[in-house]
């Protein structure tokens, strides 16, 4: 143990962490920068804080305080030691309603914010994209605005008073009439006035620098506002009190179409007359789906409030009436507002690729200008990127004249780098050329410090460096930045990465079979550490559970990355570190779909299992369950399945089965089936099979086939009551003229499709597990029997929705050099797909009841559940199901060490859920794993939409 972390251990009462996991996952922020520090520490309280800096300041070693690490620009980045407030010091400390005020600790989550003082009518004005994740110290110390700046300013605006220990450990309490300021600081001002008074630029966004200009005393000497934007270079902040808004009772929003960005910009200053809440753009190469916008290239998002719905829809139908627009909507209803902020909100990951692909980068994100002068700034800022052959999709708050854009930089060679930087400089030039700020929102961290003085002048950055000097004389606080910076080009996360394609399994074609380019996706946005999943979301339900950032999805991409690096994790494939940050990832598929860059952490865990088990011995669950189908078939071939049920109900044999396999203690072993679905099957072959119809292959899983039969069954009953021909897929490989034998033709009817032994299957299990070359395996063996099906316009329904996505996904990325692999894929279906498409005029029978239960998380991520909701809605079958994850999720919630989390997870929204059922309530759960999570936690039975569906048709004769 080195010294430093001796000493800290001593002296705090907080987590001192200086093994791997704890620096790695603080190497990066939100930006294009990565500095390694030498520990982090989440303090307990101020004299924590106090105690860390008197350490810090013995040894000469920097200190940086960190957010949620969403810092756009560097600034929650160093080389010393990083305090973590968002463990201990992230409570609200009281919120008074009449003075509107609240005491916040600097950990805070903003919408912790918001959802306690929303029961009073109030809520704090500034709100960042990044609302569910970003703290109020992270946003006090970058001066944060969000939206809705246009109606309630920028964090500064609503800062009354901060508690802030210097950098040489005073205790200072900051507020007006030059309280607080430390010693020398008033002396510094007067002497400066003119200097002040002429040399800041008048605009709404203006964060770039040391607000200096909050101490003149026609501004009443405020020390807390000028402190606001300092980035945590003249103290650490550990409590605030902050003012509160009166939030609207109702709310519209209108979006208005125009033909392009240029258009939407011009038009953005002429609204502010009309008092908006806001007033956003963005424009058609950042929204995947229109579906939502009314007819144009560009929107502006543009929302009022009043006391009542009609009030706020007039004054939005005014703005309207006023505006020049190609299309126009005003909505109420606040779902159908959410729906449309989404698309607003995941613009800072969307923008971070470009339309075909290719990857963009943060560095000049948020420059603001006068909004008068934005569609001006715009044309100059397109021309420049035509000029350096760069791409860029700009956004952002058009009504404060601030832009956040990604560019297609190459920061991966030297030749990039450089010109990065020429752009940079040159693109300095143009902003201040319009009156602008570098920064108007994230602050300037290292991304534009460098720049400063083409802003303000060598002079007022010399006076910027005797204000940090008065605060910190010692430059122990995040130094680098705002004054004395790092080059903008230097400690680019990037340049640590393997320059040449690392040997990997599975395909990644949305990343050009790059695994280093899969795990940059990650950009640090943190939307996987939201503390609730809202509505039909997923991400991340192992971070919800523990709160620990190496269990959220950016966590785990930030360690792959160091692991790439291999400066911090330096042994690869086989680091301990990465692999107990996986081991509770769910493999919940949720960020493939609810991250906004689409990380697919799950495939990147099965990945990572691959390679560090290659060769060695592997845990008892890969062989219990990642080889789940081989013993269920096994047992089917040796009709034991009675025996080993009975086995398993005798305690003895049941803790010694789970202590050999690996499984958690608490759980109870599923029972098999007492004959396979494909028995059942074959008994029924003499049945007459339907003519007319469309035909398709019933997949038969081996959850179906072993465990829940019935669901087959039930299928089968629905899909032939349907008018659909329903077959199973072949057992036998056929010989075709391609593999030398004679051309057989293949009668698609249930008798010739069941001969043989061979079963097909997606490999779920294996690639679960990290078994990938089984997977390969098994995926060419079912490639094989399914060869003659792929040359027939017969889909594959799959009942399990895992099932189904790893046949949708995993296989073709698997298989990526099989084109097989692809066809199959593209035909696989779920049960409310087959029916839809195949069956359009089918009415199901009318159930009538209400309805409670969880969408898969795979059908969330993978397949979408938009013809399940249309399916219910036909049979009568009323009620949202909710979101998250059931926590058991294949072999997860049986592994042993996994049972708390799993139970947490579930706990989240499916047990509540279900609890809270009405009488009469059916309870879907399509996937086994969701069905045992019920049954062996809340006792109750869930059924899959096919067995409610064919229970209908039963009643209904």
């Amino acid at each position: 143990m080195s010294e430093l972390e001796a000493e800290l251990r001593k002296a705090v009462r907080g987590e001192v962490g200086f093994d791997v996991t704890s620096r790695a996952l603080t190497t990066m922020d939100a930006s294009n920068y990565r500095r390694v520090p030498l520990g982090v520490v989440a303090p307990h309280d101020a004299d924590d804080v106090a105690a860390v800096l008197e350490v810090c300041r013995d040894h000469m070693v920097p200190v940086v305080a960190r957010g949620g690490g969403t810092s756009i620009a560097g600034q929650a980045t160093g080389t010393g030691i990083v305090l973590d407030f968002t463990r201990h010091m992230n409570g609200l400390v009281s919120l008074d309603p009449d003075t509107r005020t609240a005491v916040v600790q600097p950990g805070l989550v903003l919408d912790r914010l918001q959802e306690a003082a929303a029961p009073h009518g109030l809520r704090f004005g500034p709100d960042p994209s990044t609302h569910s994740r970003c703290t109020l110290g992270g946003m006090i110390g970058n001066n944060s605005c969000g939206s809705h700046s246009v109606a309630w300013g920028t964090t500064a605006d609503s800062v009354r008073e901060l508690d802030v220990v210097s950098g040489r450990g005073e205790r200072l309490r900051l507020g007006q009439d030059w309280t607080g300021a430390p010693q020398g600081l008033r002396e510094v001002v007067d002497g400066e006035l003119a200097r002040l008074r002429t040399g800041f630029p008048e605009l709404p966004r203006r964060i770039s620098g040391y607000a200096l200009d909050a101490l003149l005393p026609e501004n009443g000497a405020d020390v807390a506002r000028s402190f606001c934007g300092s980035e945590g270079t003249l103290g650490i902040v550990t409590e605030a009190v902050v003012r509160l808004v009166e939030a609207p009772r109702a709310r519209a929003l209108a979006v208005l179409g125009y033909g392009d960005e240029g258009a939407a910009a011009e038009a953005a200053a002429g609204l502010l007359p009309f008092g908006p809440l806001t007033v956003e753009g963005m424009a058609a190469d950042l929204v995947p789906s229109t579906e939502l916008l009314p007819r144009g290239g560009a929107w502006l998002f543009v929302e009022t409030g009043g006391e009542t719905e009609a009030e706020t829809r007039a004054r939005a139908e005014a703005i309207v009436r006023a505006a020049d627009v190609v299309g126009s909507t005003v909505v109420t209803d606040p779902g159908g507002q959410r729906a449309l902020w989404r698309i607003r909100e995941d613009a800072s990951g969307t923008a971070t690729r470009m339309p075909d692909g290719s990857e963009a980068w943060p560095g000049w994100e948020d420059c603001a200008v006068p909004p008068q002068r934005l569609g001006a700034y715009l044309r100059d800022f397109r021309a420049l990127l035509t000029a350096h052959g760069l791409r860029g999709t700009p956004y952002g708050h058009f009504g404060d004249g601030c832009i956040h854009v990604r560019i297609d930089f190459d920061l991966l060679t030297g030749p990039g780098v450089a010109a990065f930087r020429r752009f940079s400089e040159e693109l300095a030039e143009v902003v201040v050329a319009h009156g602008g700020s570098l920064s108007g929102e994230h602050g300037d961290g290292q991304a534009r410090a460098e720049l400063l003085p083409k802003m303000y002048g060598h002079d007022m950055v010399r006076l910027f460096e005797r204000a940090k000097g008065v605060w910190d004389p010692d430059d122990l606080l995040n130094p680098g930045m705002l004054v004395r910076p790092a080059p903008l080009d230097a400690n680019l996360r990037f340049s640590v990465l393997p320059r040449e394609p690392v040997d990997v399994a599975f395909g990644y074609p949305a990343d050009g079979g790059d695994f280093s380019a899969a795990v940059r996706r990650c950009v640090g946005v943190a939307k996987c550490r939201t503390t609730s999943a809202a509505g039909p979301a997923v991400m991340c339900p192992s971070f919800r559970a523990t709160g620990e950032e190496e269990h959220s999805t950016r966590g785990r991409a930030r360690l792959l990355h160091e692991m790439l690096a291999g400066e911090l994790v330096t042994d690869g494939w086989r680091s301990t570190e990465v692999r107990d940050a996986l081991d509770l990832c769910l493999a919940c598929k949720g960020c493939r779909s609810d991250c906004p860059v689409e990380v697919d952490m799950a495939t990147y865990k099965a990945e990572f299992l691959h390679h560090h088990y290659e060769g060695r011995r592997r845990p008892a669950a890969h062989h219990s369950m990642g080889r789940l189908p081989q013993w269920l078939r096994l047992v089917a071939r040796t009709r034991t399945a009675p025996l080993v049920n009975a086995l398993a109900a005798v305690p003895p044999f049941a803790w010694a089965a789970k202590r050999l396999g690996g499984i958690a203690p608490e759980r109870d072993i599923p029972r098999l089936a007492a004959r396979t679905f494909s028995r059942w099957w074959e008994r029924r072959e003499k049945a007459p099979v339907g003519t007319g119809g469309d035909l398709v292959l019933l997949w038969p899983d081996t959850f179906t086939e072993h465990l829940s039969p019935s669901v087959g069954q039930a299928a089968v009953r629905v899909l032939e009551a349907a008018g659909l021909r329903v077959a199973l897929p072949p057992t036998v490989r056929w010989r075709t003229p391609s593999g030398g034998g004679e051309e057989v033709t293949v009668a698609m009817d249930p008798v010739s499709l069941l001969r043989g032994r061979e079963r097909v299957c997606c490999g779920l299990t294996y690639v679960s597990t990290g078994q990938l070359d089984r997977a390969r395996a098994v995926l060419r063996r079912t490639l094989d029997l399914m060869e003659p099906v792929l040359g027939t316009a017969a889909p594959v329904v799959v009942l399990e929705p895992s099932c189904a996505a790893a046949l949708r996904s995993d296989l073709p990325e698997l298989l990526h050099d099989d084109p097989r692999a692809r066809r199959l894929a593209d035909r696989v279906l779920t049960f409310a797909e087959a029916l839809e498409r195949h069956a359009p005029d089918w009415t199901p029978p009318h159930v009538e009841r209400p309805v409670v239960g969880q969408t898969h998380c795979h059908q969330h991520a993978v397949l979408g559940d938009a013809p399940d909701r249309r399916l219910r809605e036909a049979a009568g079958l009323a009620g949202e199901l909710s979101g998250g994850c059931c926590g058991l999720a294949g072999n997860f919630g049986f592994e042993k060490g996994h049972y708390e989390v799993s139970v947490a997870c579930a706990e989240e929204q499916v047990l509540p859920a279900v609890r809270g059922a009405g009488e009469g309530a059916v309870v879907l759960a399509d996937g086994f794993s969701c069905r045992t999570q019920l049954e062996q936690l809340a006792g109750v039975r869930g059924r899959h939409l096919a067995e409610v569906l064919a229970e209908g048709l039963e009643a209904s004769g």
